[in-house]
């Protein structure tokens, strides 16, 4: 290309040049502007000034948890839908759920949390920043400030010496994942991650989802999130969280000797949207109870709504109408909920149904049931429920 810019040449001659370009011609890996970096050292100053008593109240409730392994989410009041599903359909499944820990951004999402009888760390010093508002889109100024909490929740825990499994709250489980990071047959490595699926340049060596990764504590993890934690003025340059840590993982798997493993996007356990959006056999599979999957991971969608409407279609759908979008005190007037206290769960009798709340929306997309008479979310779409019964059709059952 000419000069580092434009898209490539192949009638040129051959130059160095950095894996930020592009074929197009676009830098993916730009430095922090000053904007990025004050925003980033005020969060950062907060979090170091209040880190040995922010250590010391979560080491408490780490151990009064007792768990081996810690399932840690964060989640601010605009996507709580999402995790209120999660815990609600976990439920429904017959999961305890006593090894899950929310990180929650806000006081309303800290009570949904508790209402439905899950252990929460909330330090509001260090959320106050954060927005309490869904994100538009992905990438969006929202998105970006949300993914802070993402870095502290992961590395806070690490630090403190726990095994940890990272998951976004547009996670739904059929099995417990954790059976399968315990098992002693799986070979070791000190971080492993769902593949995202996606091959953009960005991403690269490991198209990592940072959505889903289980982490064991050691000396070289815990570098590795507190190298993460001290380079977040990039996830506000990058709009990314994904694409700094996967950075970082190329960095320290080279230099640290961190041994990383991606698990292929063709095995069954750990399907996402790459699965949901293009692999329409495996989405039979998952929906009829065929599939040896764990979890399922809504990622590769843009917004929450959509994901609601794509959750609500495949039969993962467990949140009441009247718990979406609201606060716990517009749930119940049980004092103890609006409180926040520790309530083993008062809300689940208001908002968790025991079967799924199947509601169609669109024809070409995974559905549980049949969805004829609904629309096209993709123009020239073909019918998903059609998808293997009518070659002509090319659709799904």
């Amino acid at each position: 290309r000419p000069d580092n810019h434009g898209a490539l040449n192949s009638t040129m001659p051959l130059k160095l040049t950095s894996r930020a370009w592009t074929a197009a011609g676009r830098q993916e890996f730009t430095p922090p502007k000053e904007r990025h970096v004050k925003k980033h050292q005020e969060k950062l100053l907060t979090y170091l000034t209040e880190a040995v008593n922010i250590k010391s109240r979560l080491k408490t409730l780490l151990q009064k948890m007792n768990q081996k392994t810690v399932v840690v989410l964060t989640c601010n009041h605009g996507q709580s839908e999402l995790l209120m599903n999660f815990a609600c359909s976990a439920r429904a499944r017959g999961f305890d759920l006593l090894n899950v820990l929310v990180f929650p951004t806000d006081m309303e999402t800290k009570e949904l949390a508790e209402g439905l009888g899950l252990a929460t760390f909330y330090e509001e010093k260090i959320m106050a920043s954060i927005p309490k508002a869904e994100a538009s889109v992905y990438g969006d100024s929202i998105f970006t400030s949300v993914m802070f909490a993402k870095v502290l929740c992961v590395q806070l825990v690490n630090e403190l010496g726990y095994d940890l499994l990272f998951q976004d709250a547009d996670v739904v489980w059929y099995k417990d994942p954790l059976d399968y990071f315990h098992d002693k047959s799986l070979p070791e490595f000190d971080i492993y991650f769902q593949d995202d699926g996606s091959r953009q340049e960005r991403y690269a060596p490991y198209s990592a989802n940072t959505g889903f990764y289980y982490v064991r504590s050691n000396d070289v993890t815990k570098h590795l999130f507190r190298h993460m934690l001290y380079s977040s003025d990039l996830i506000d340059a990058w709009n990314s969280h994904q694409q700094v840590l996967i950075s970082l993982l190329a960095e320290h798997s080279s230099v640290m000797g961190l041994s990383v493993k991606i698990f292929p996007k063709e095995m069954e356990e750990f399907p996402g949207g790459l699965q949901y959006h293009r692999k329409k056999e495996s989405l039979k599979k998952i929906i009829s109870g065929d599939s040896k999957a764990y979890i399922f991971h809504m990622s590769w969608t843009n917004n929450k709504k959509d994901k609601l409407k794509f959750f609500q279609q495949m039969g993962e759908w467990y949140l009441n109408e009247q718990c979406i979008g609201k606060e716990a005190h517009e749930i119940t007037d049980e004092k103890s909920a609006i409180l926040g206290s520790n309530i083993g769960g008062v809300l689940f009798k208001h908002c968790c149904s025991a079967e799924p709340l199947i509601t169609c929306h669109y024809r070409d997309k995974p559905s549980k049931i049949p969805c004829p008479d609904s629309p096209l979310i993709v123009e020239k779409g073909k019918s998903f429920y059609r998808a293997f019964t009518d070659q002509k059709e090319k659709s799904f059952w």
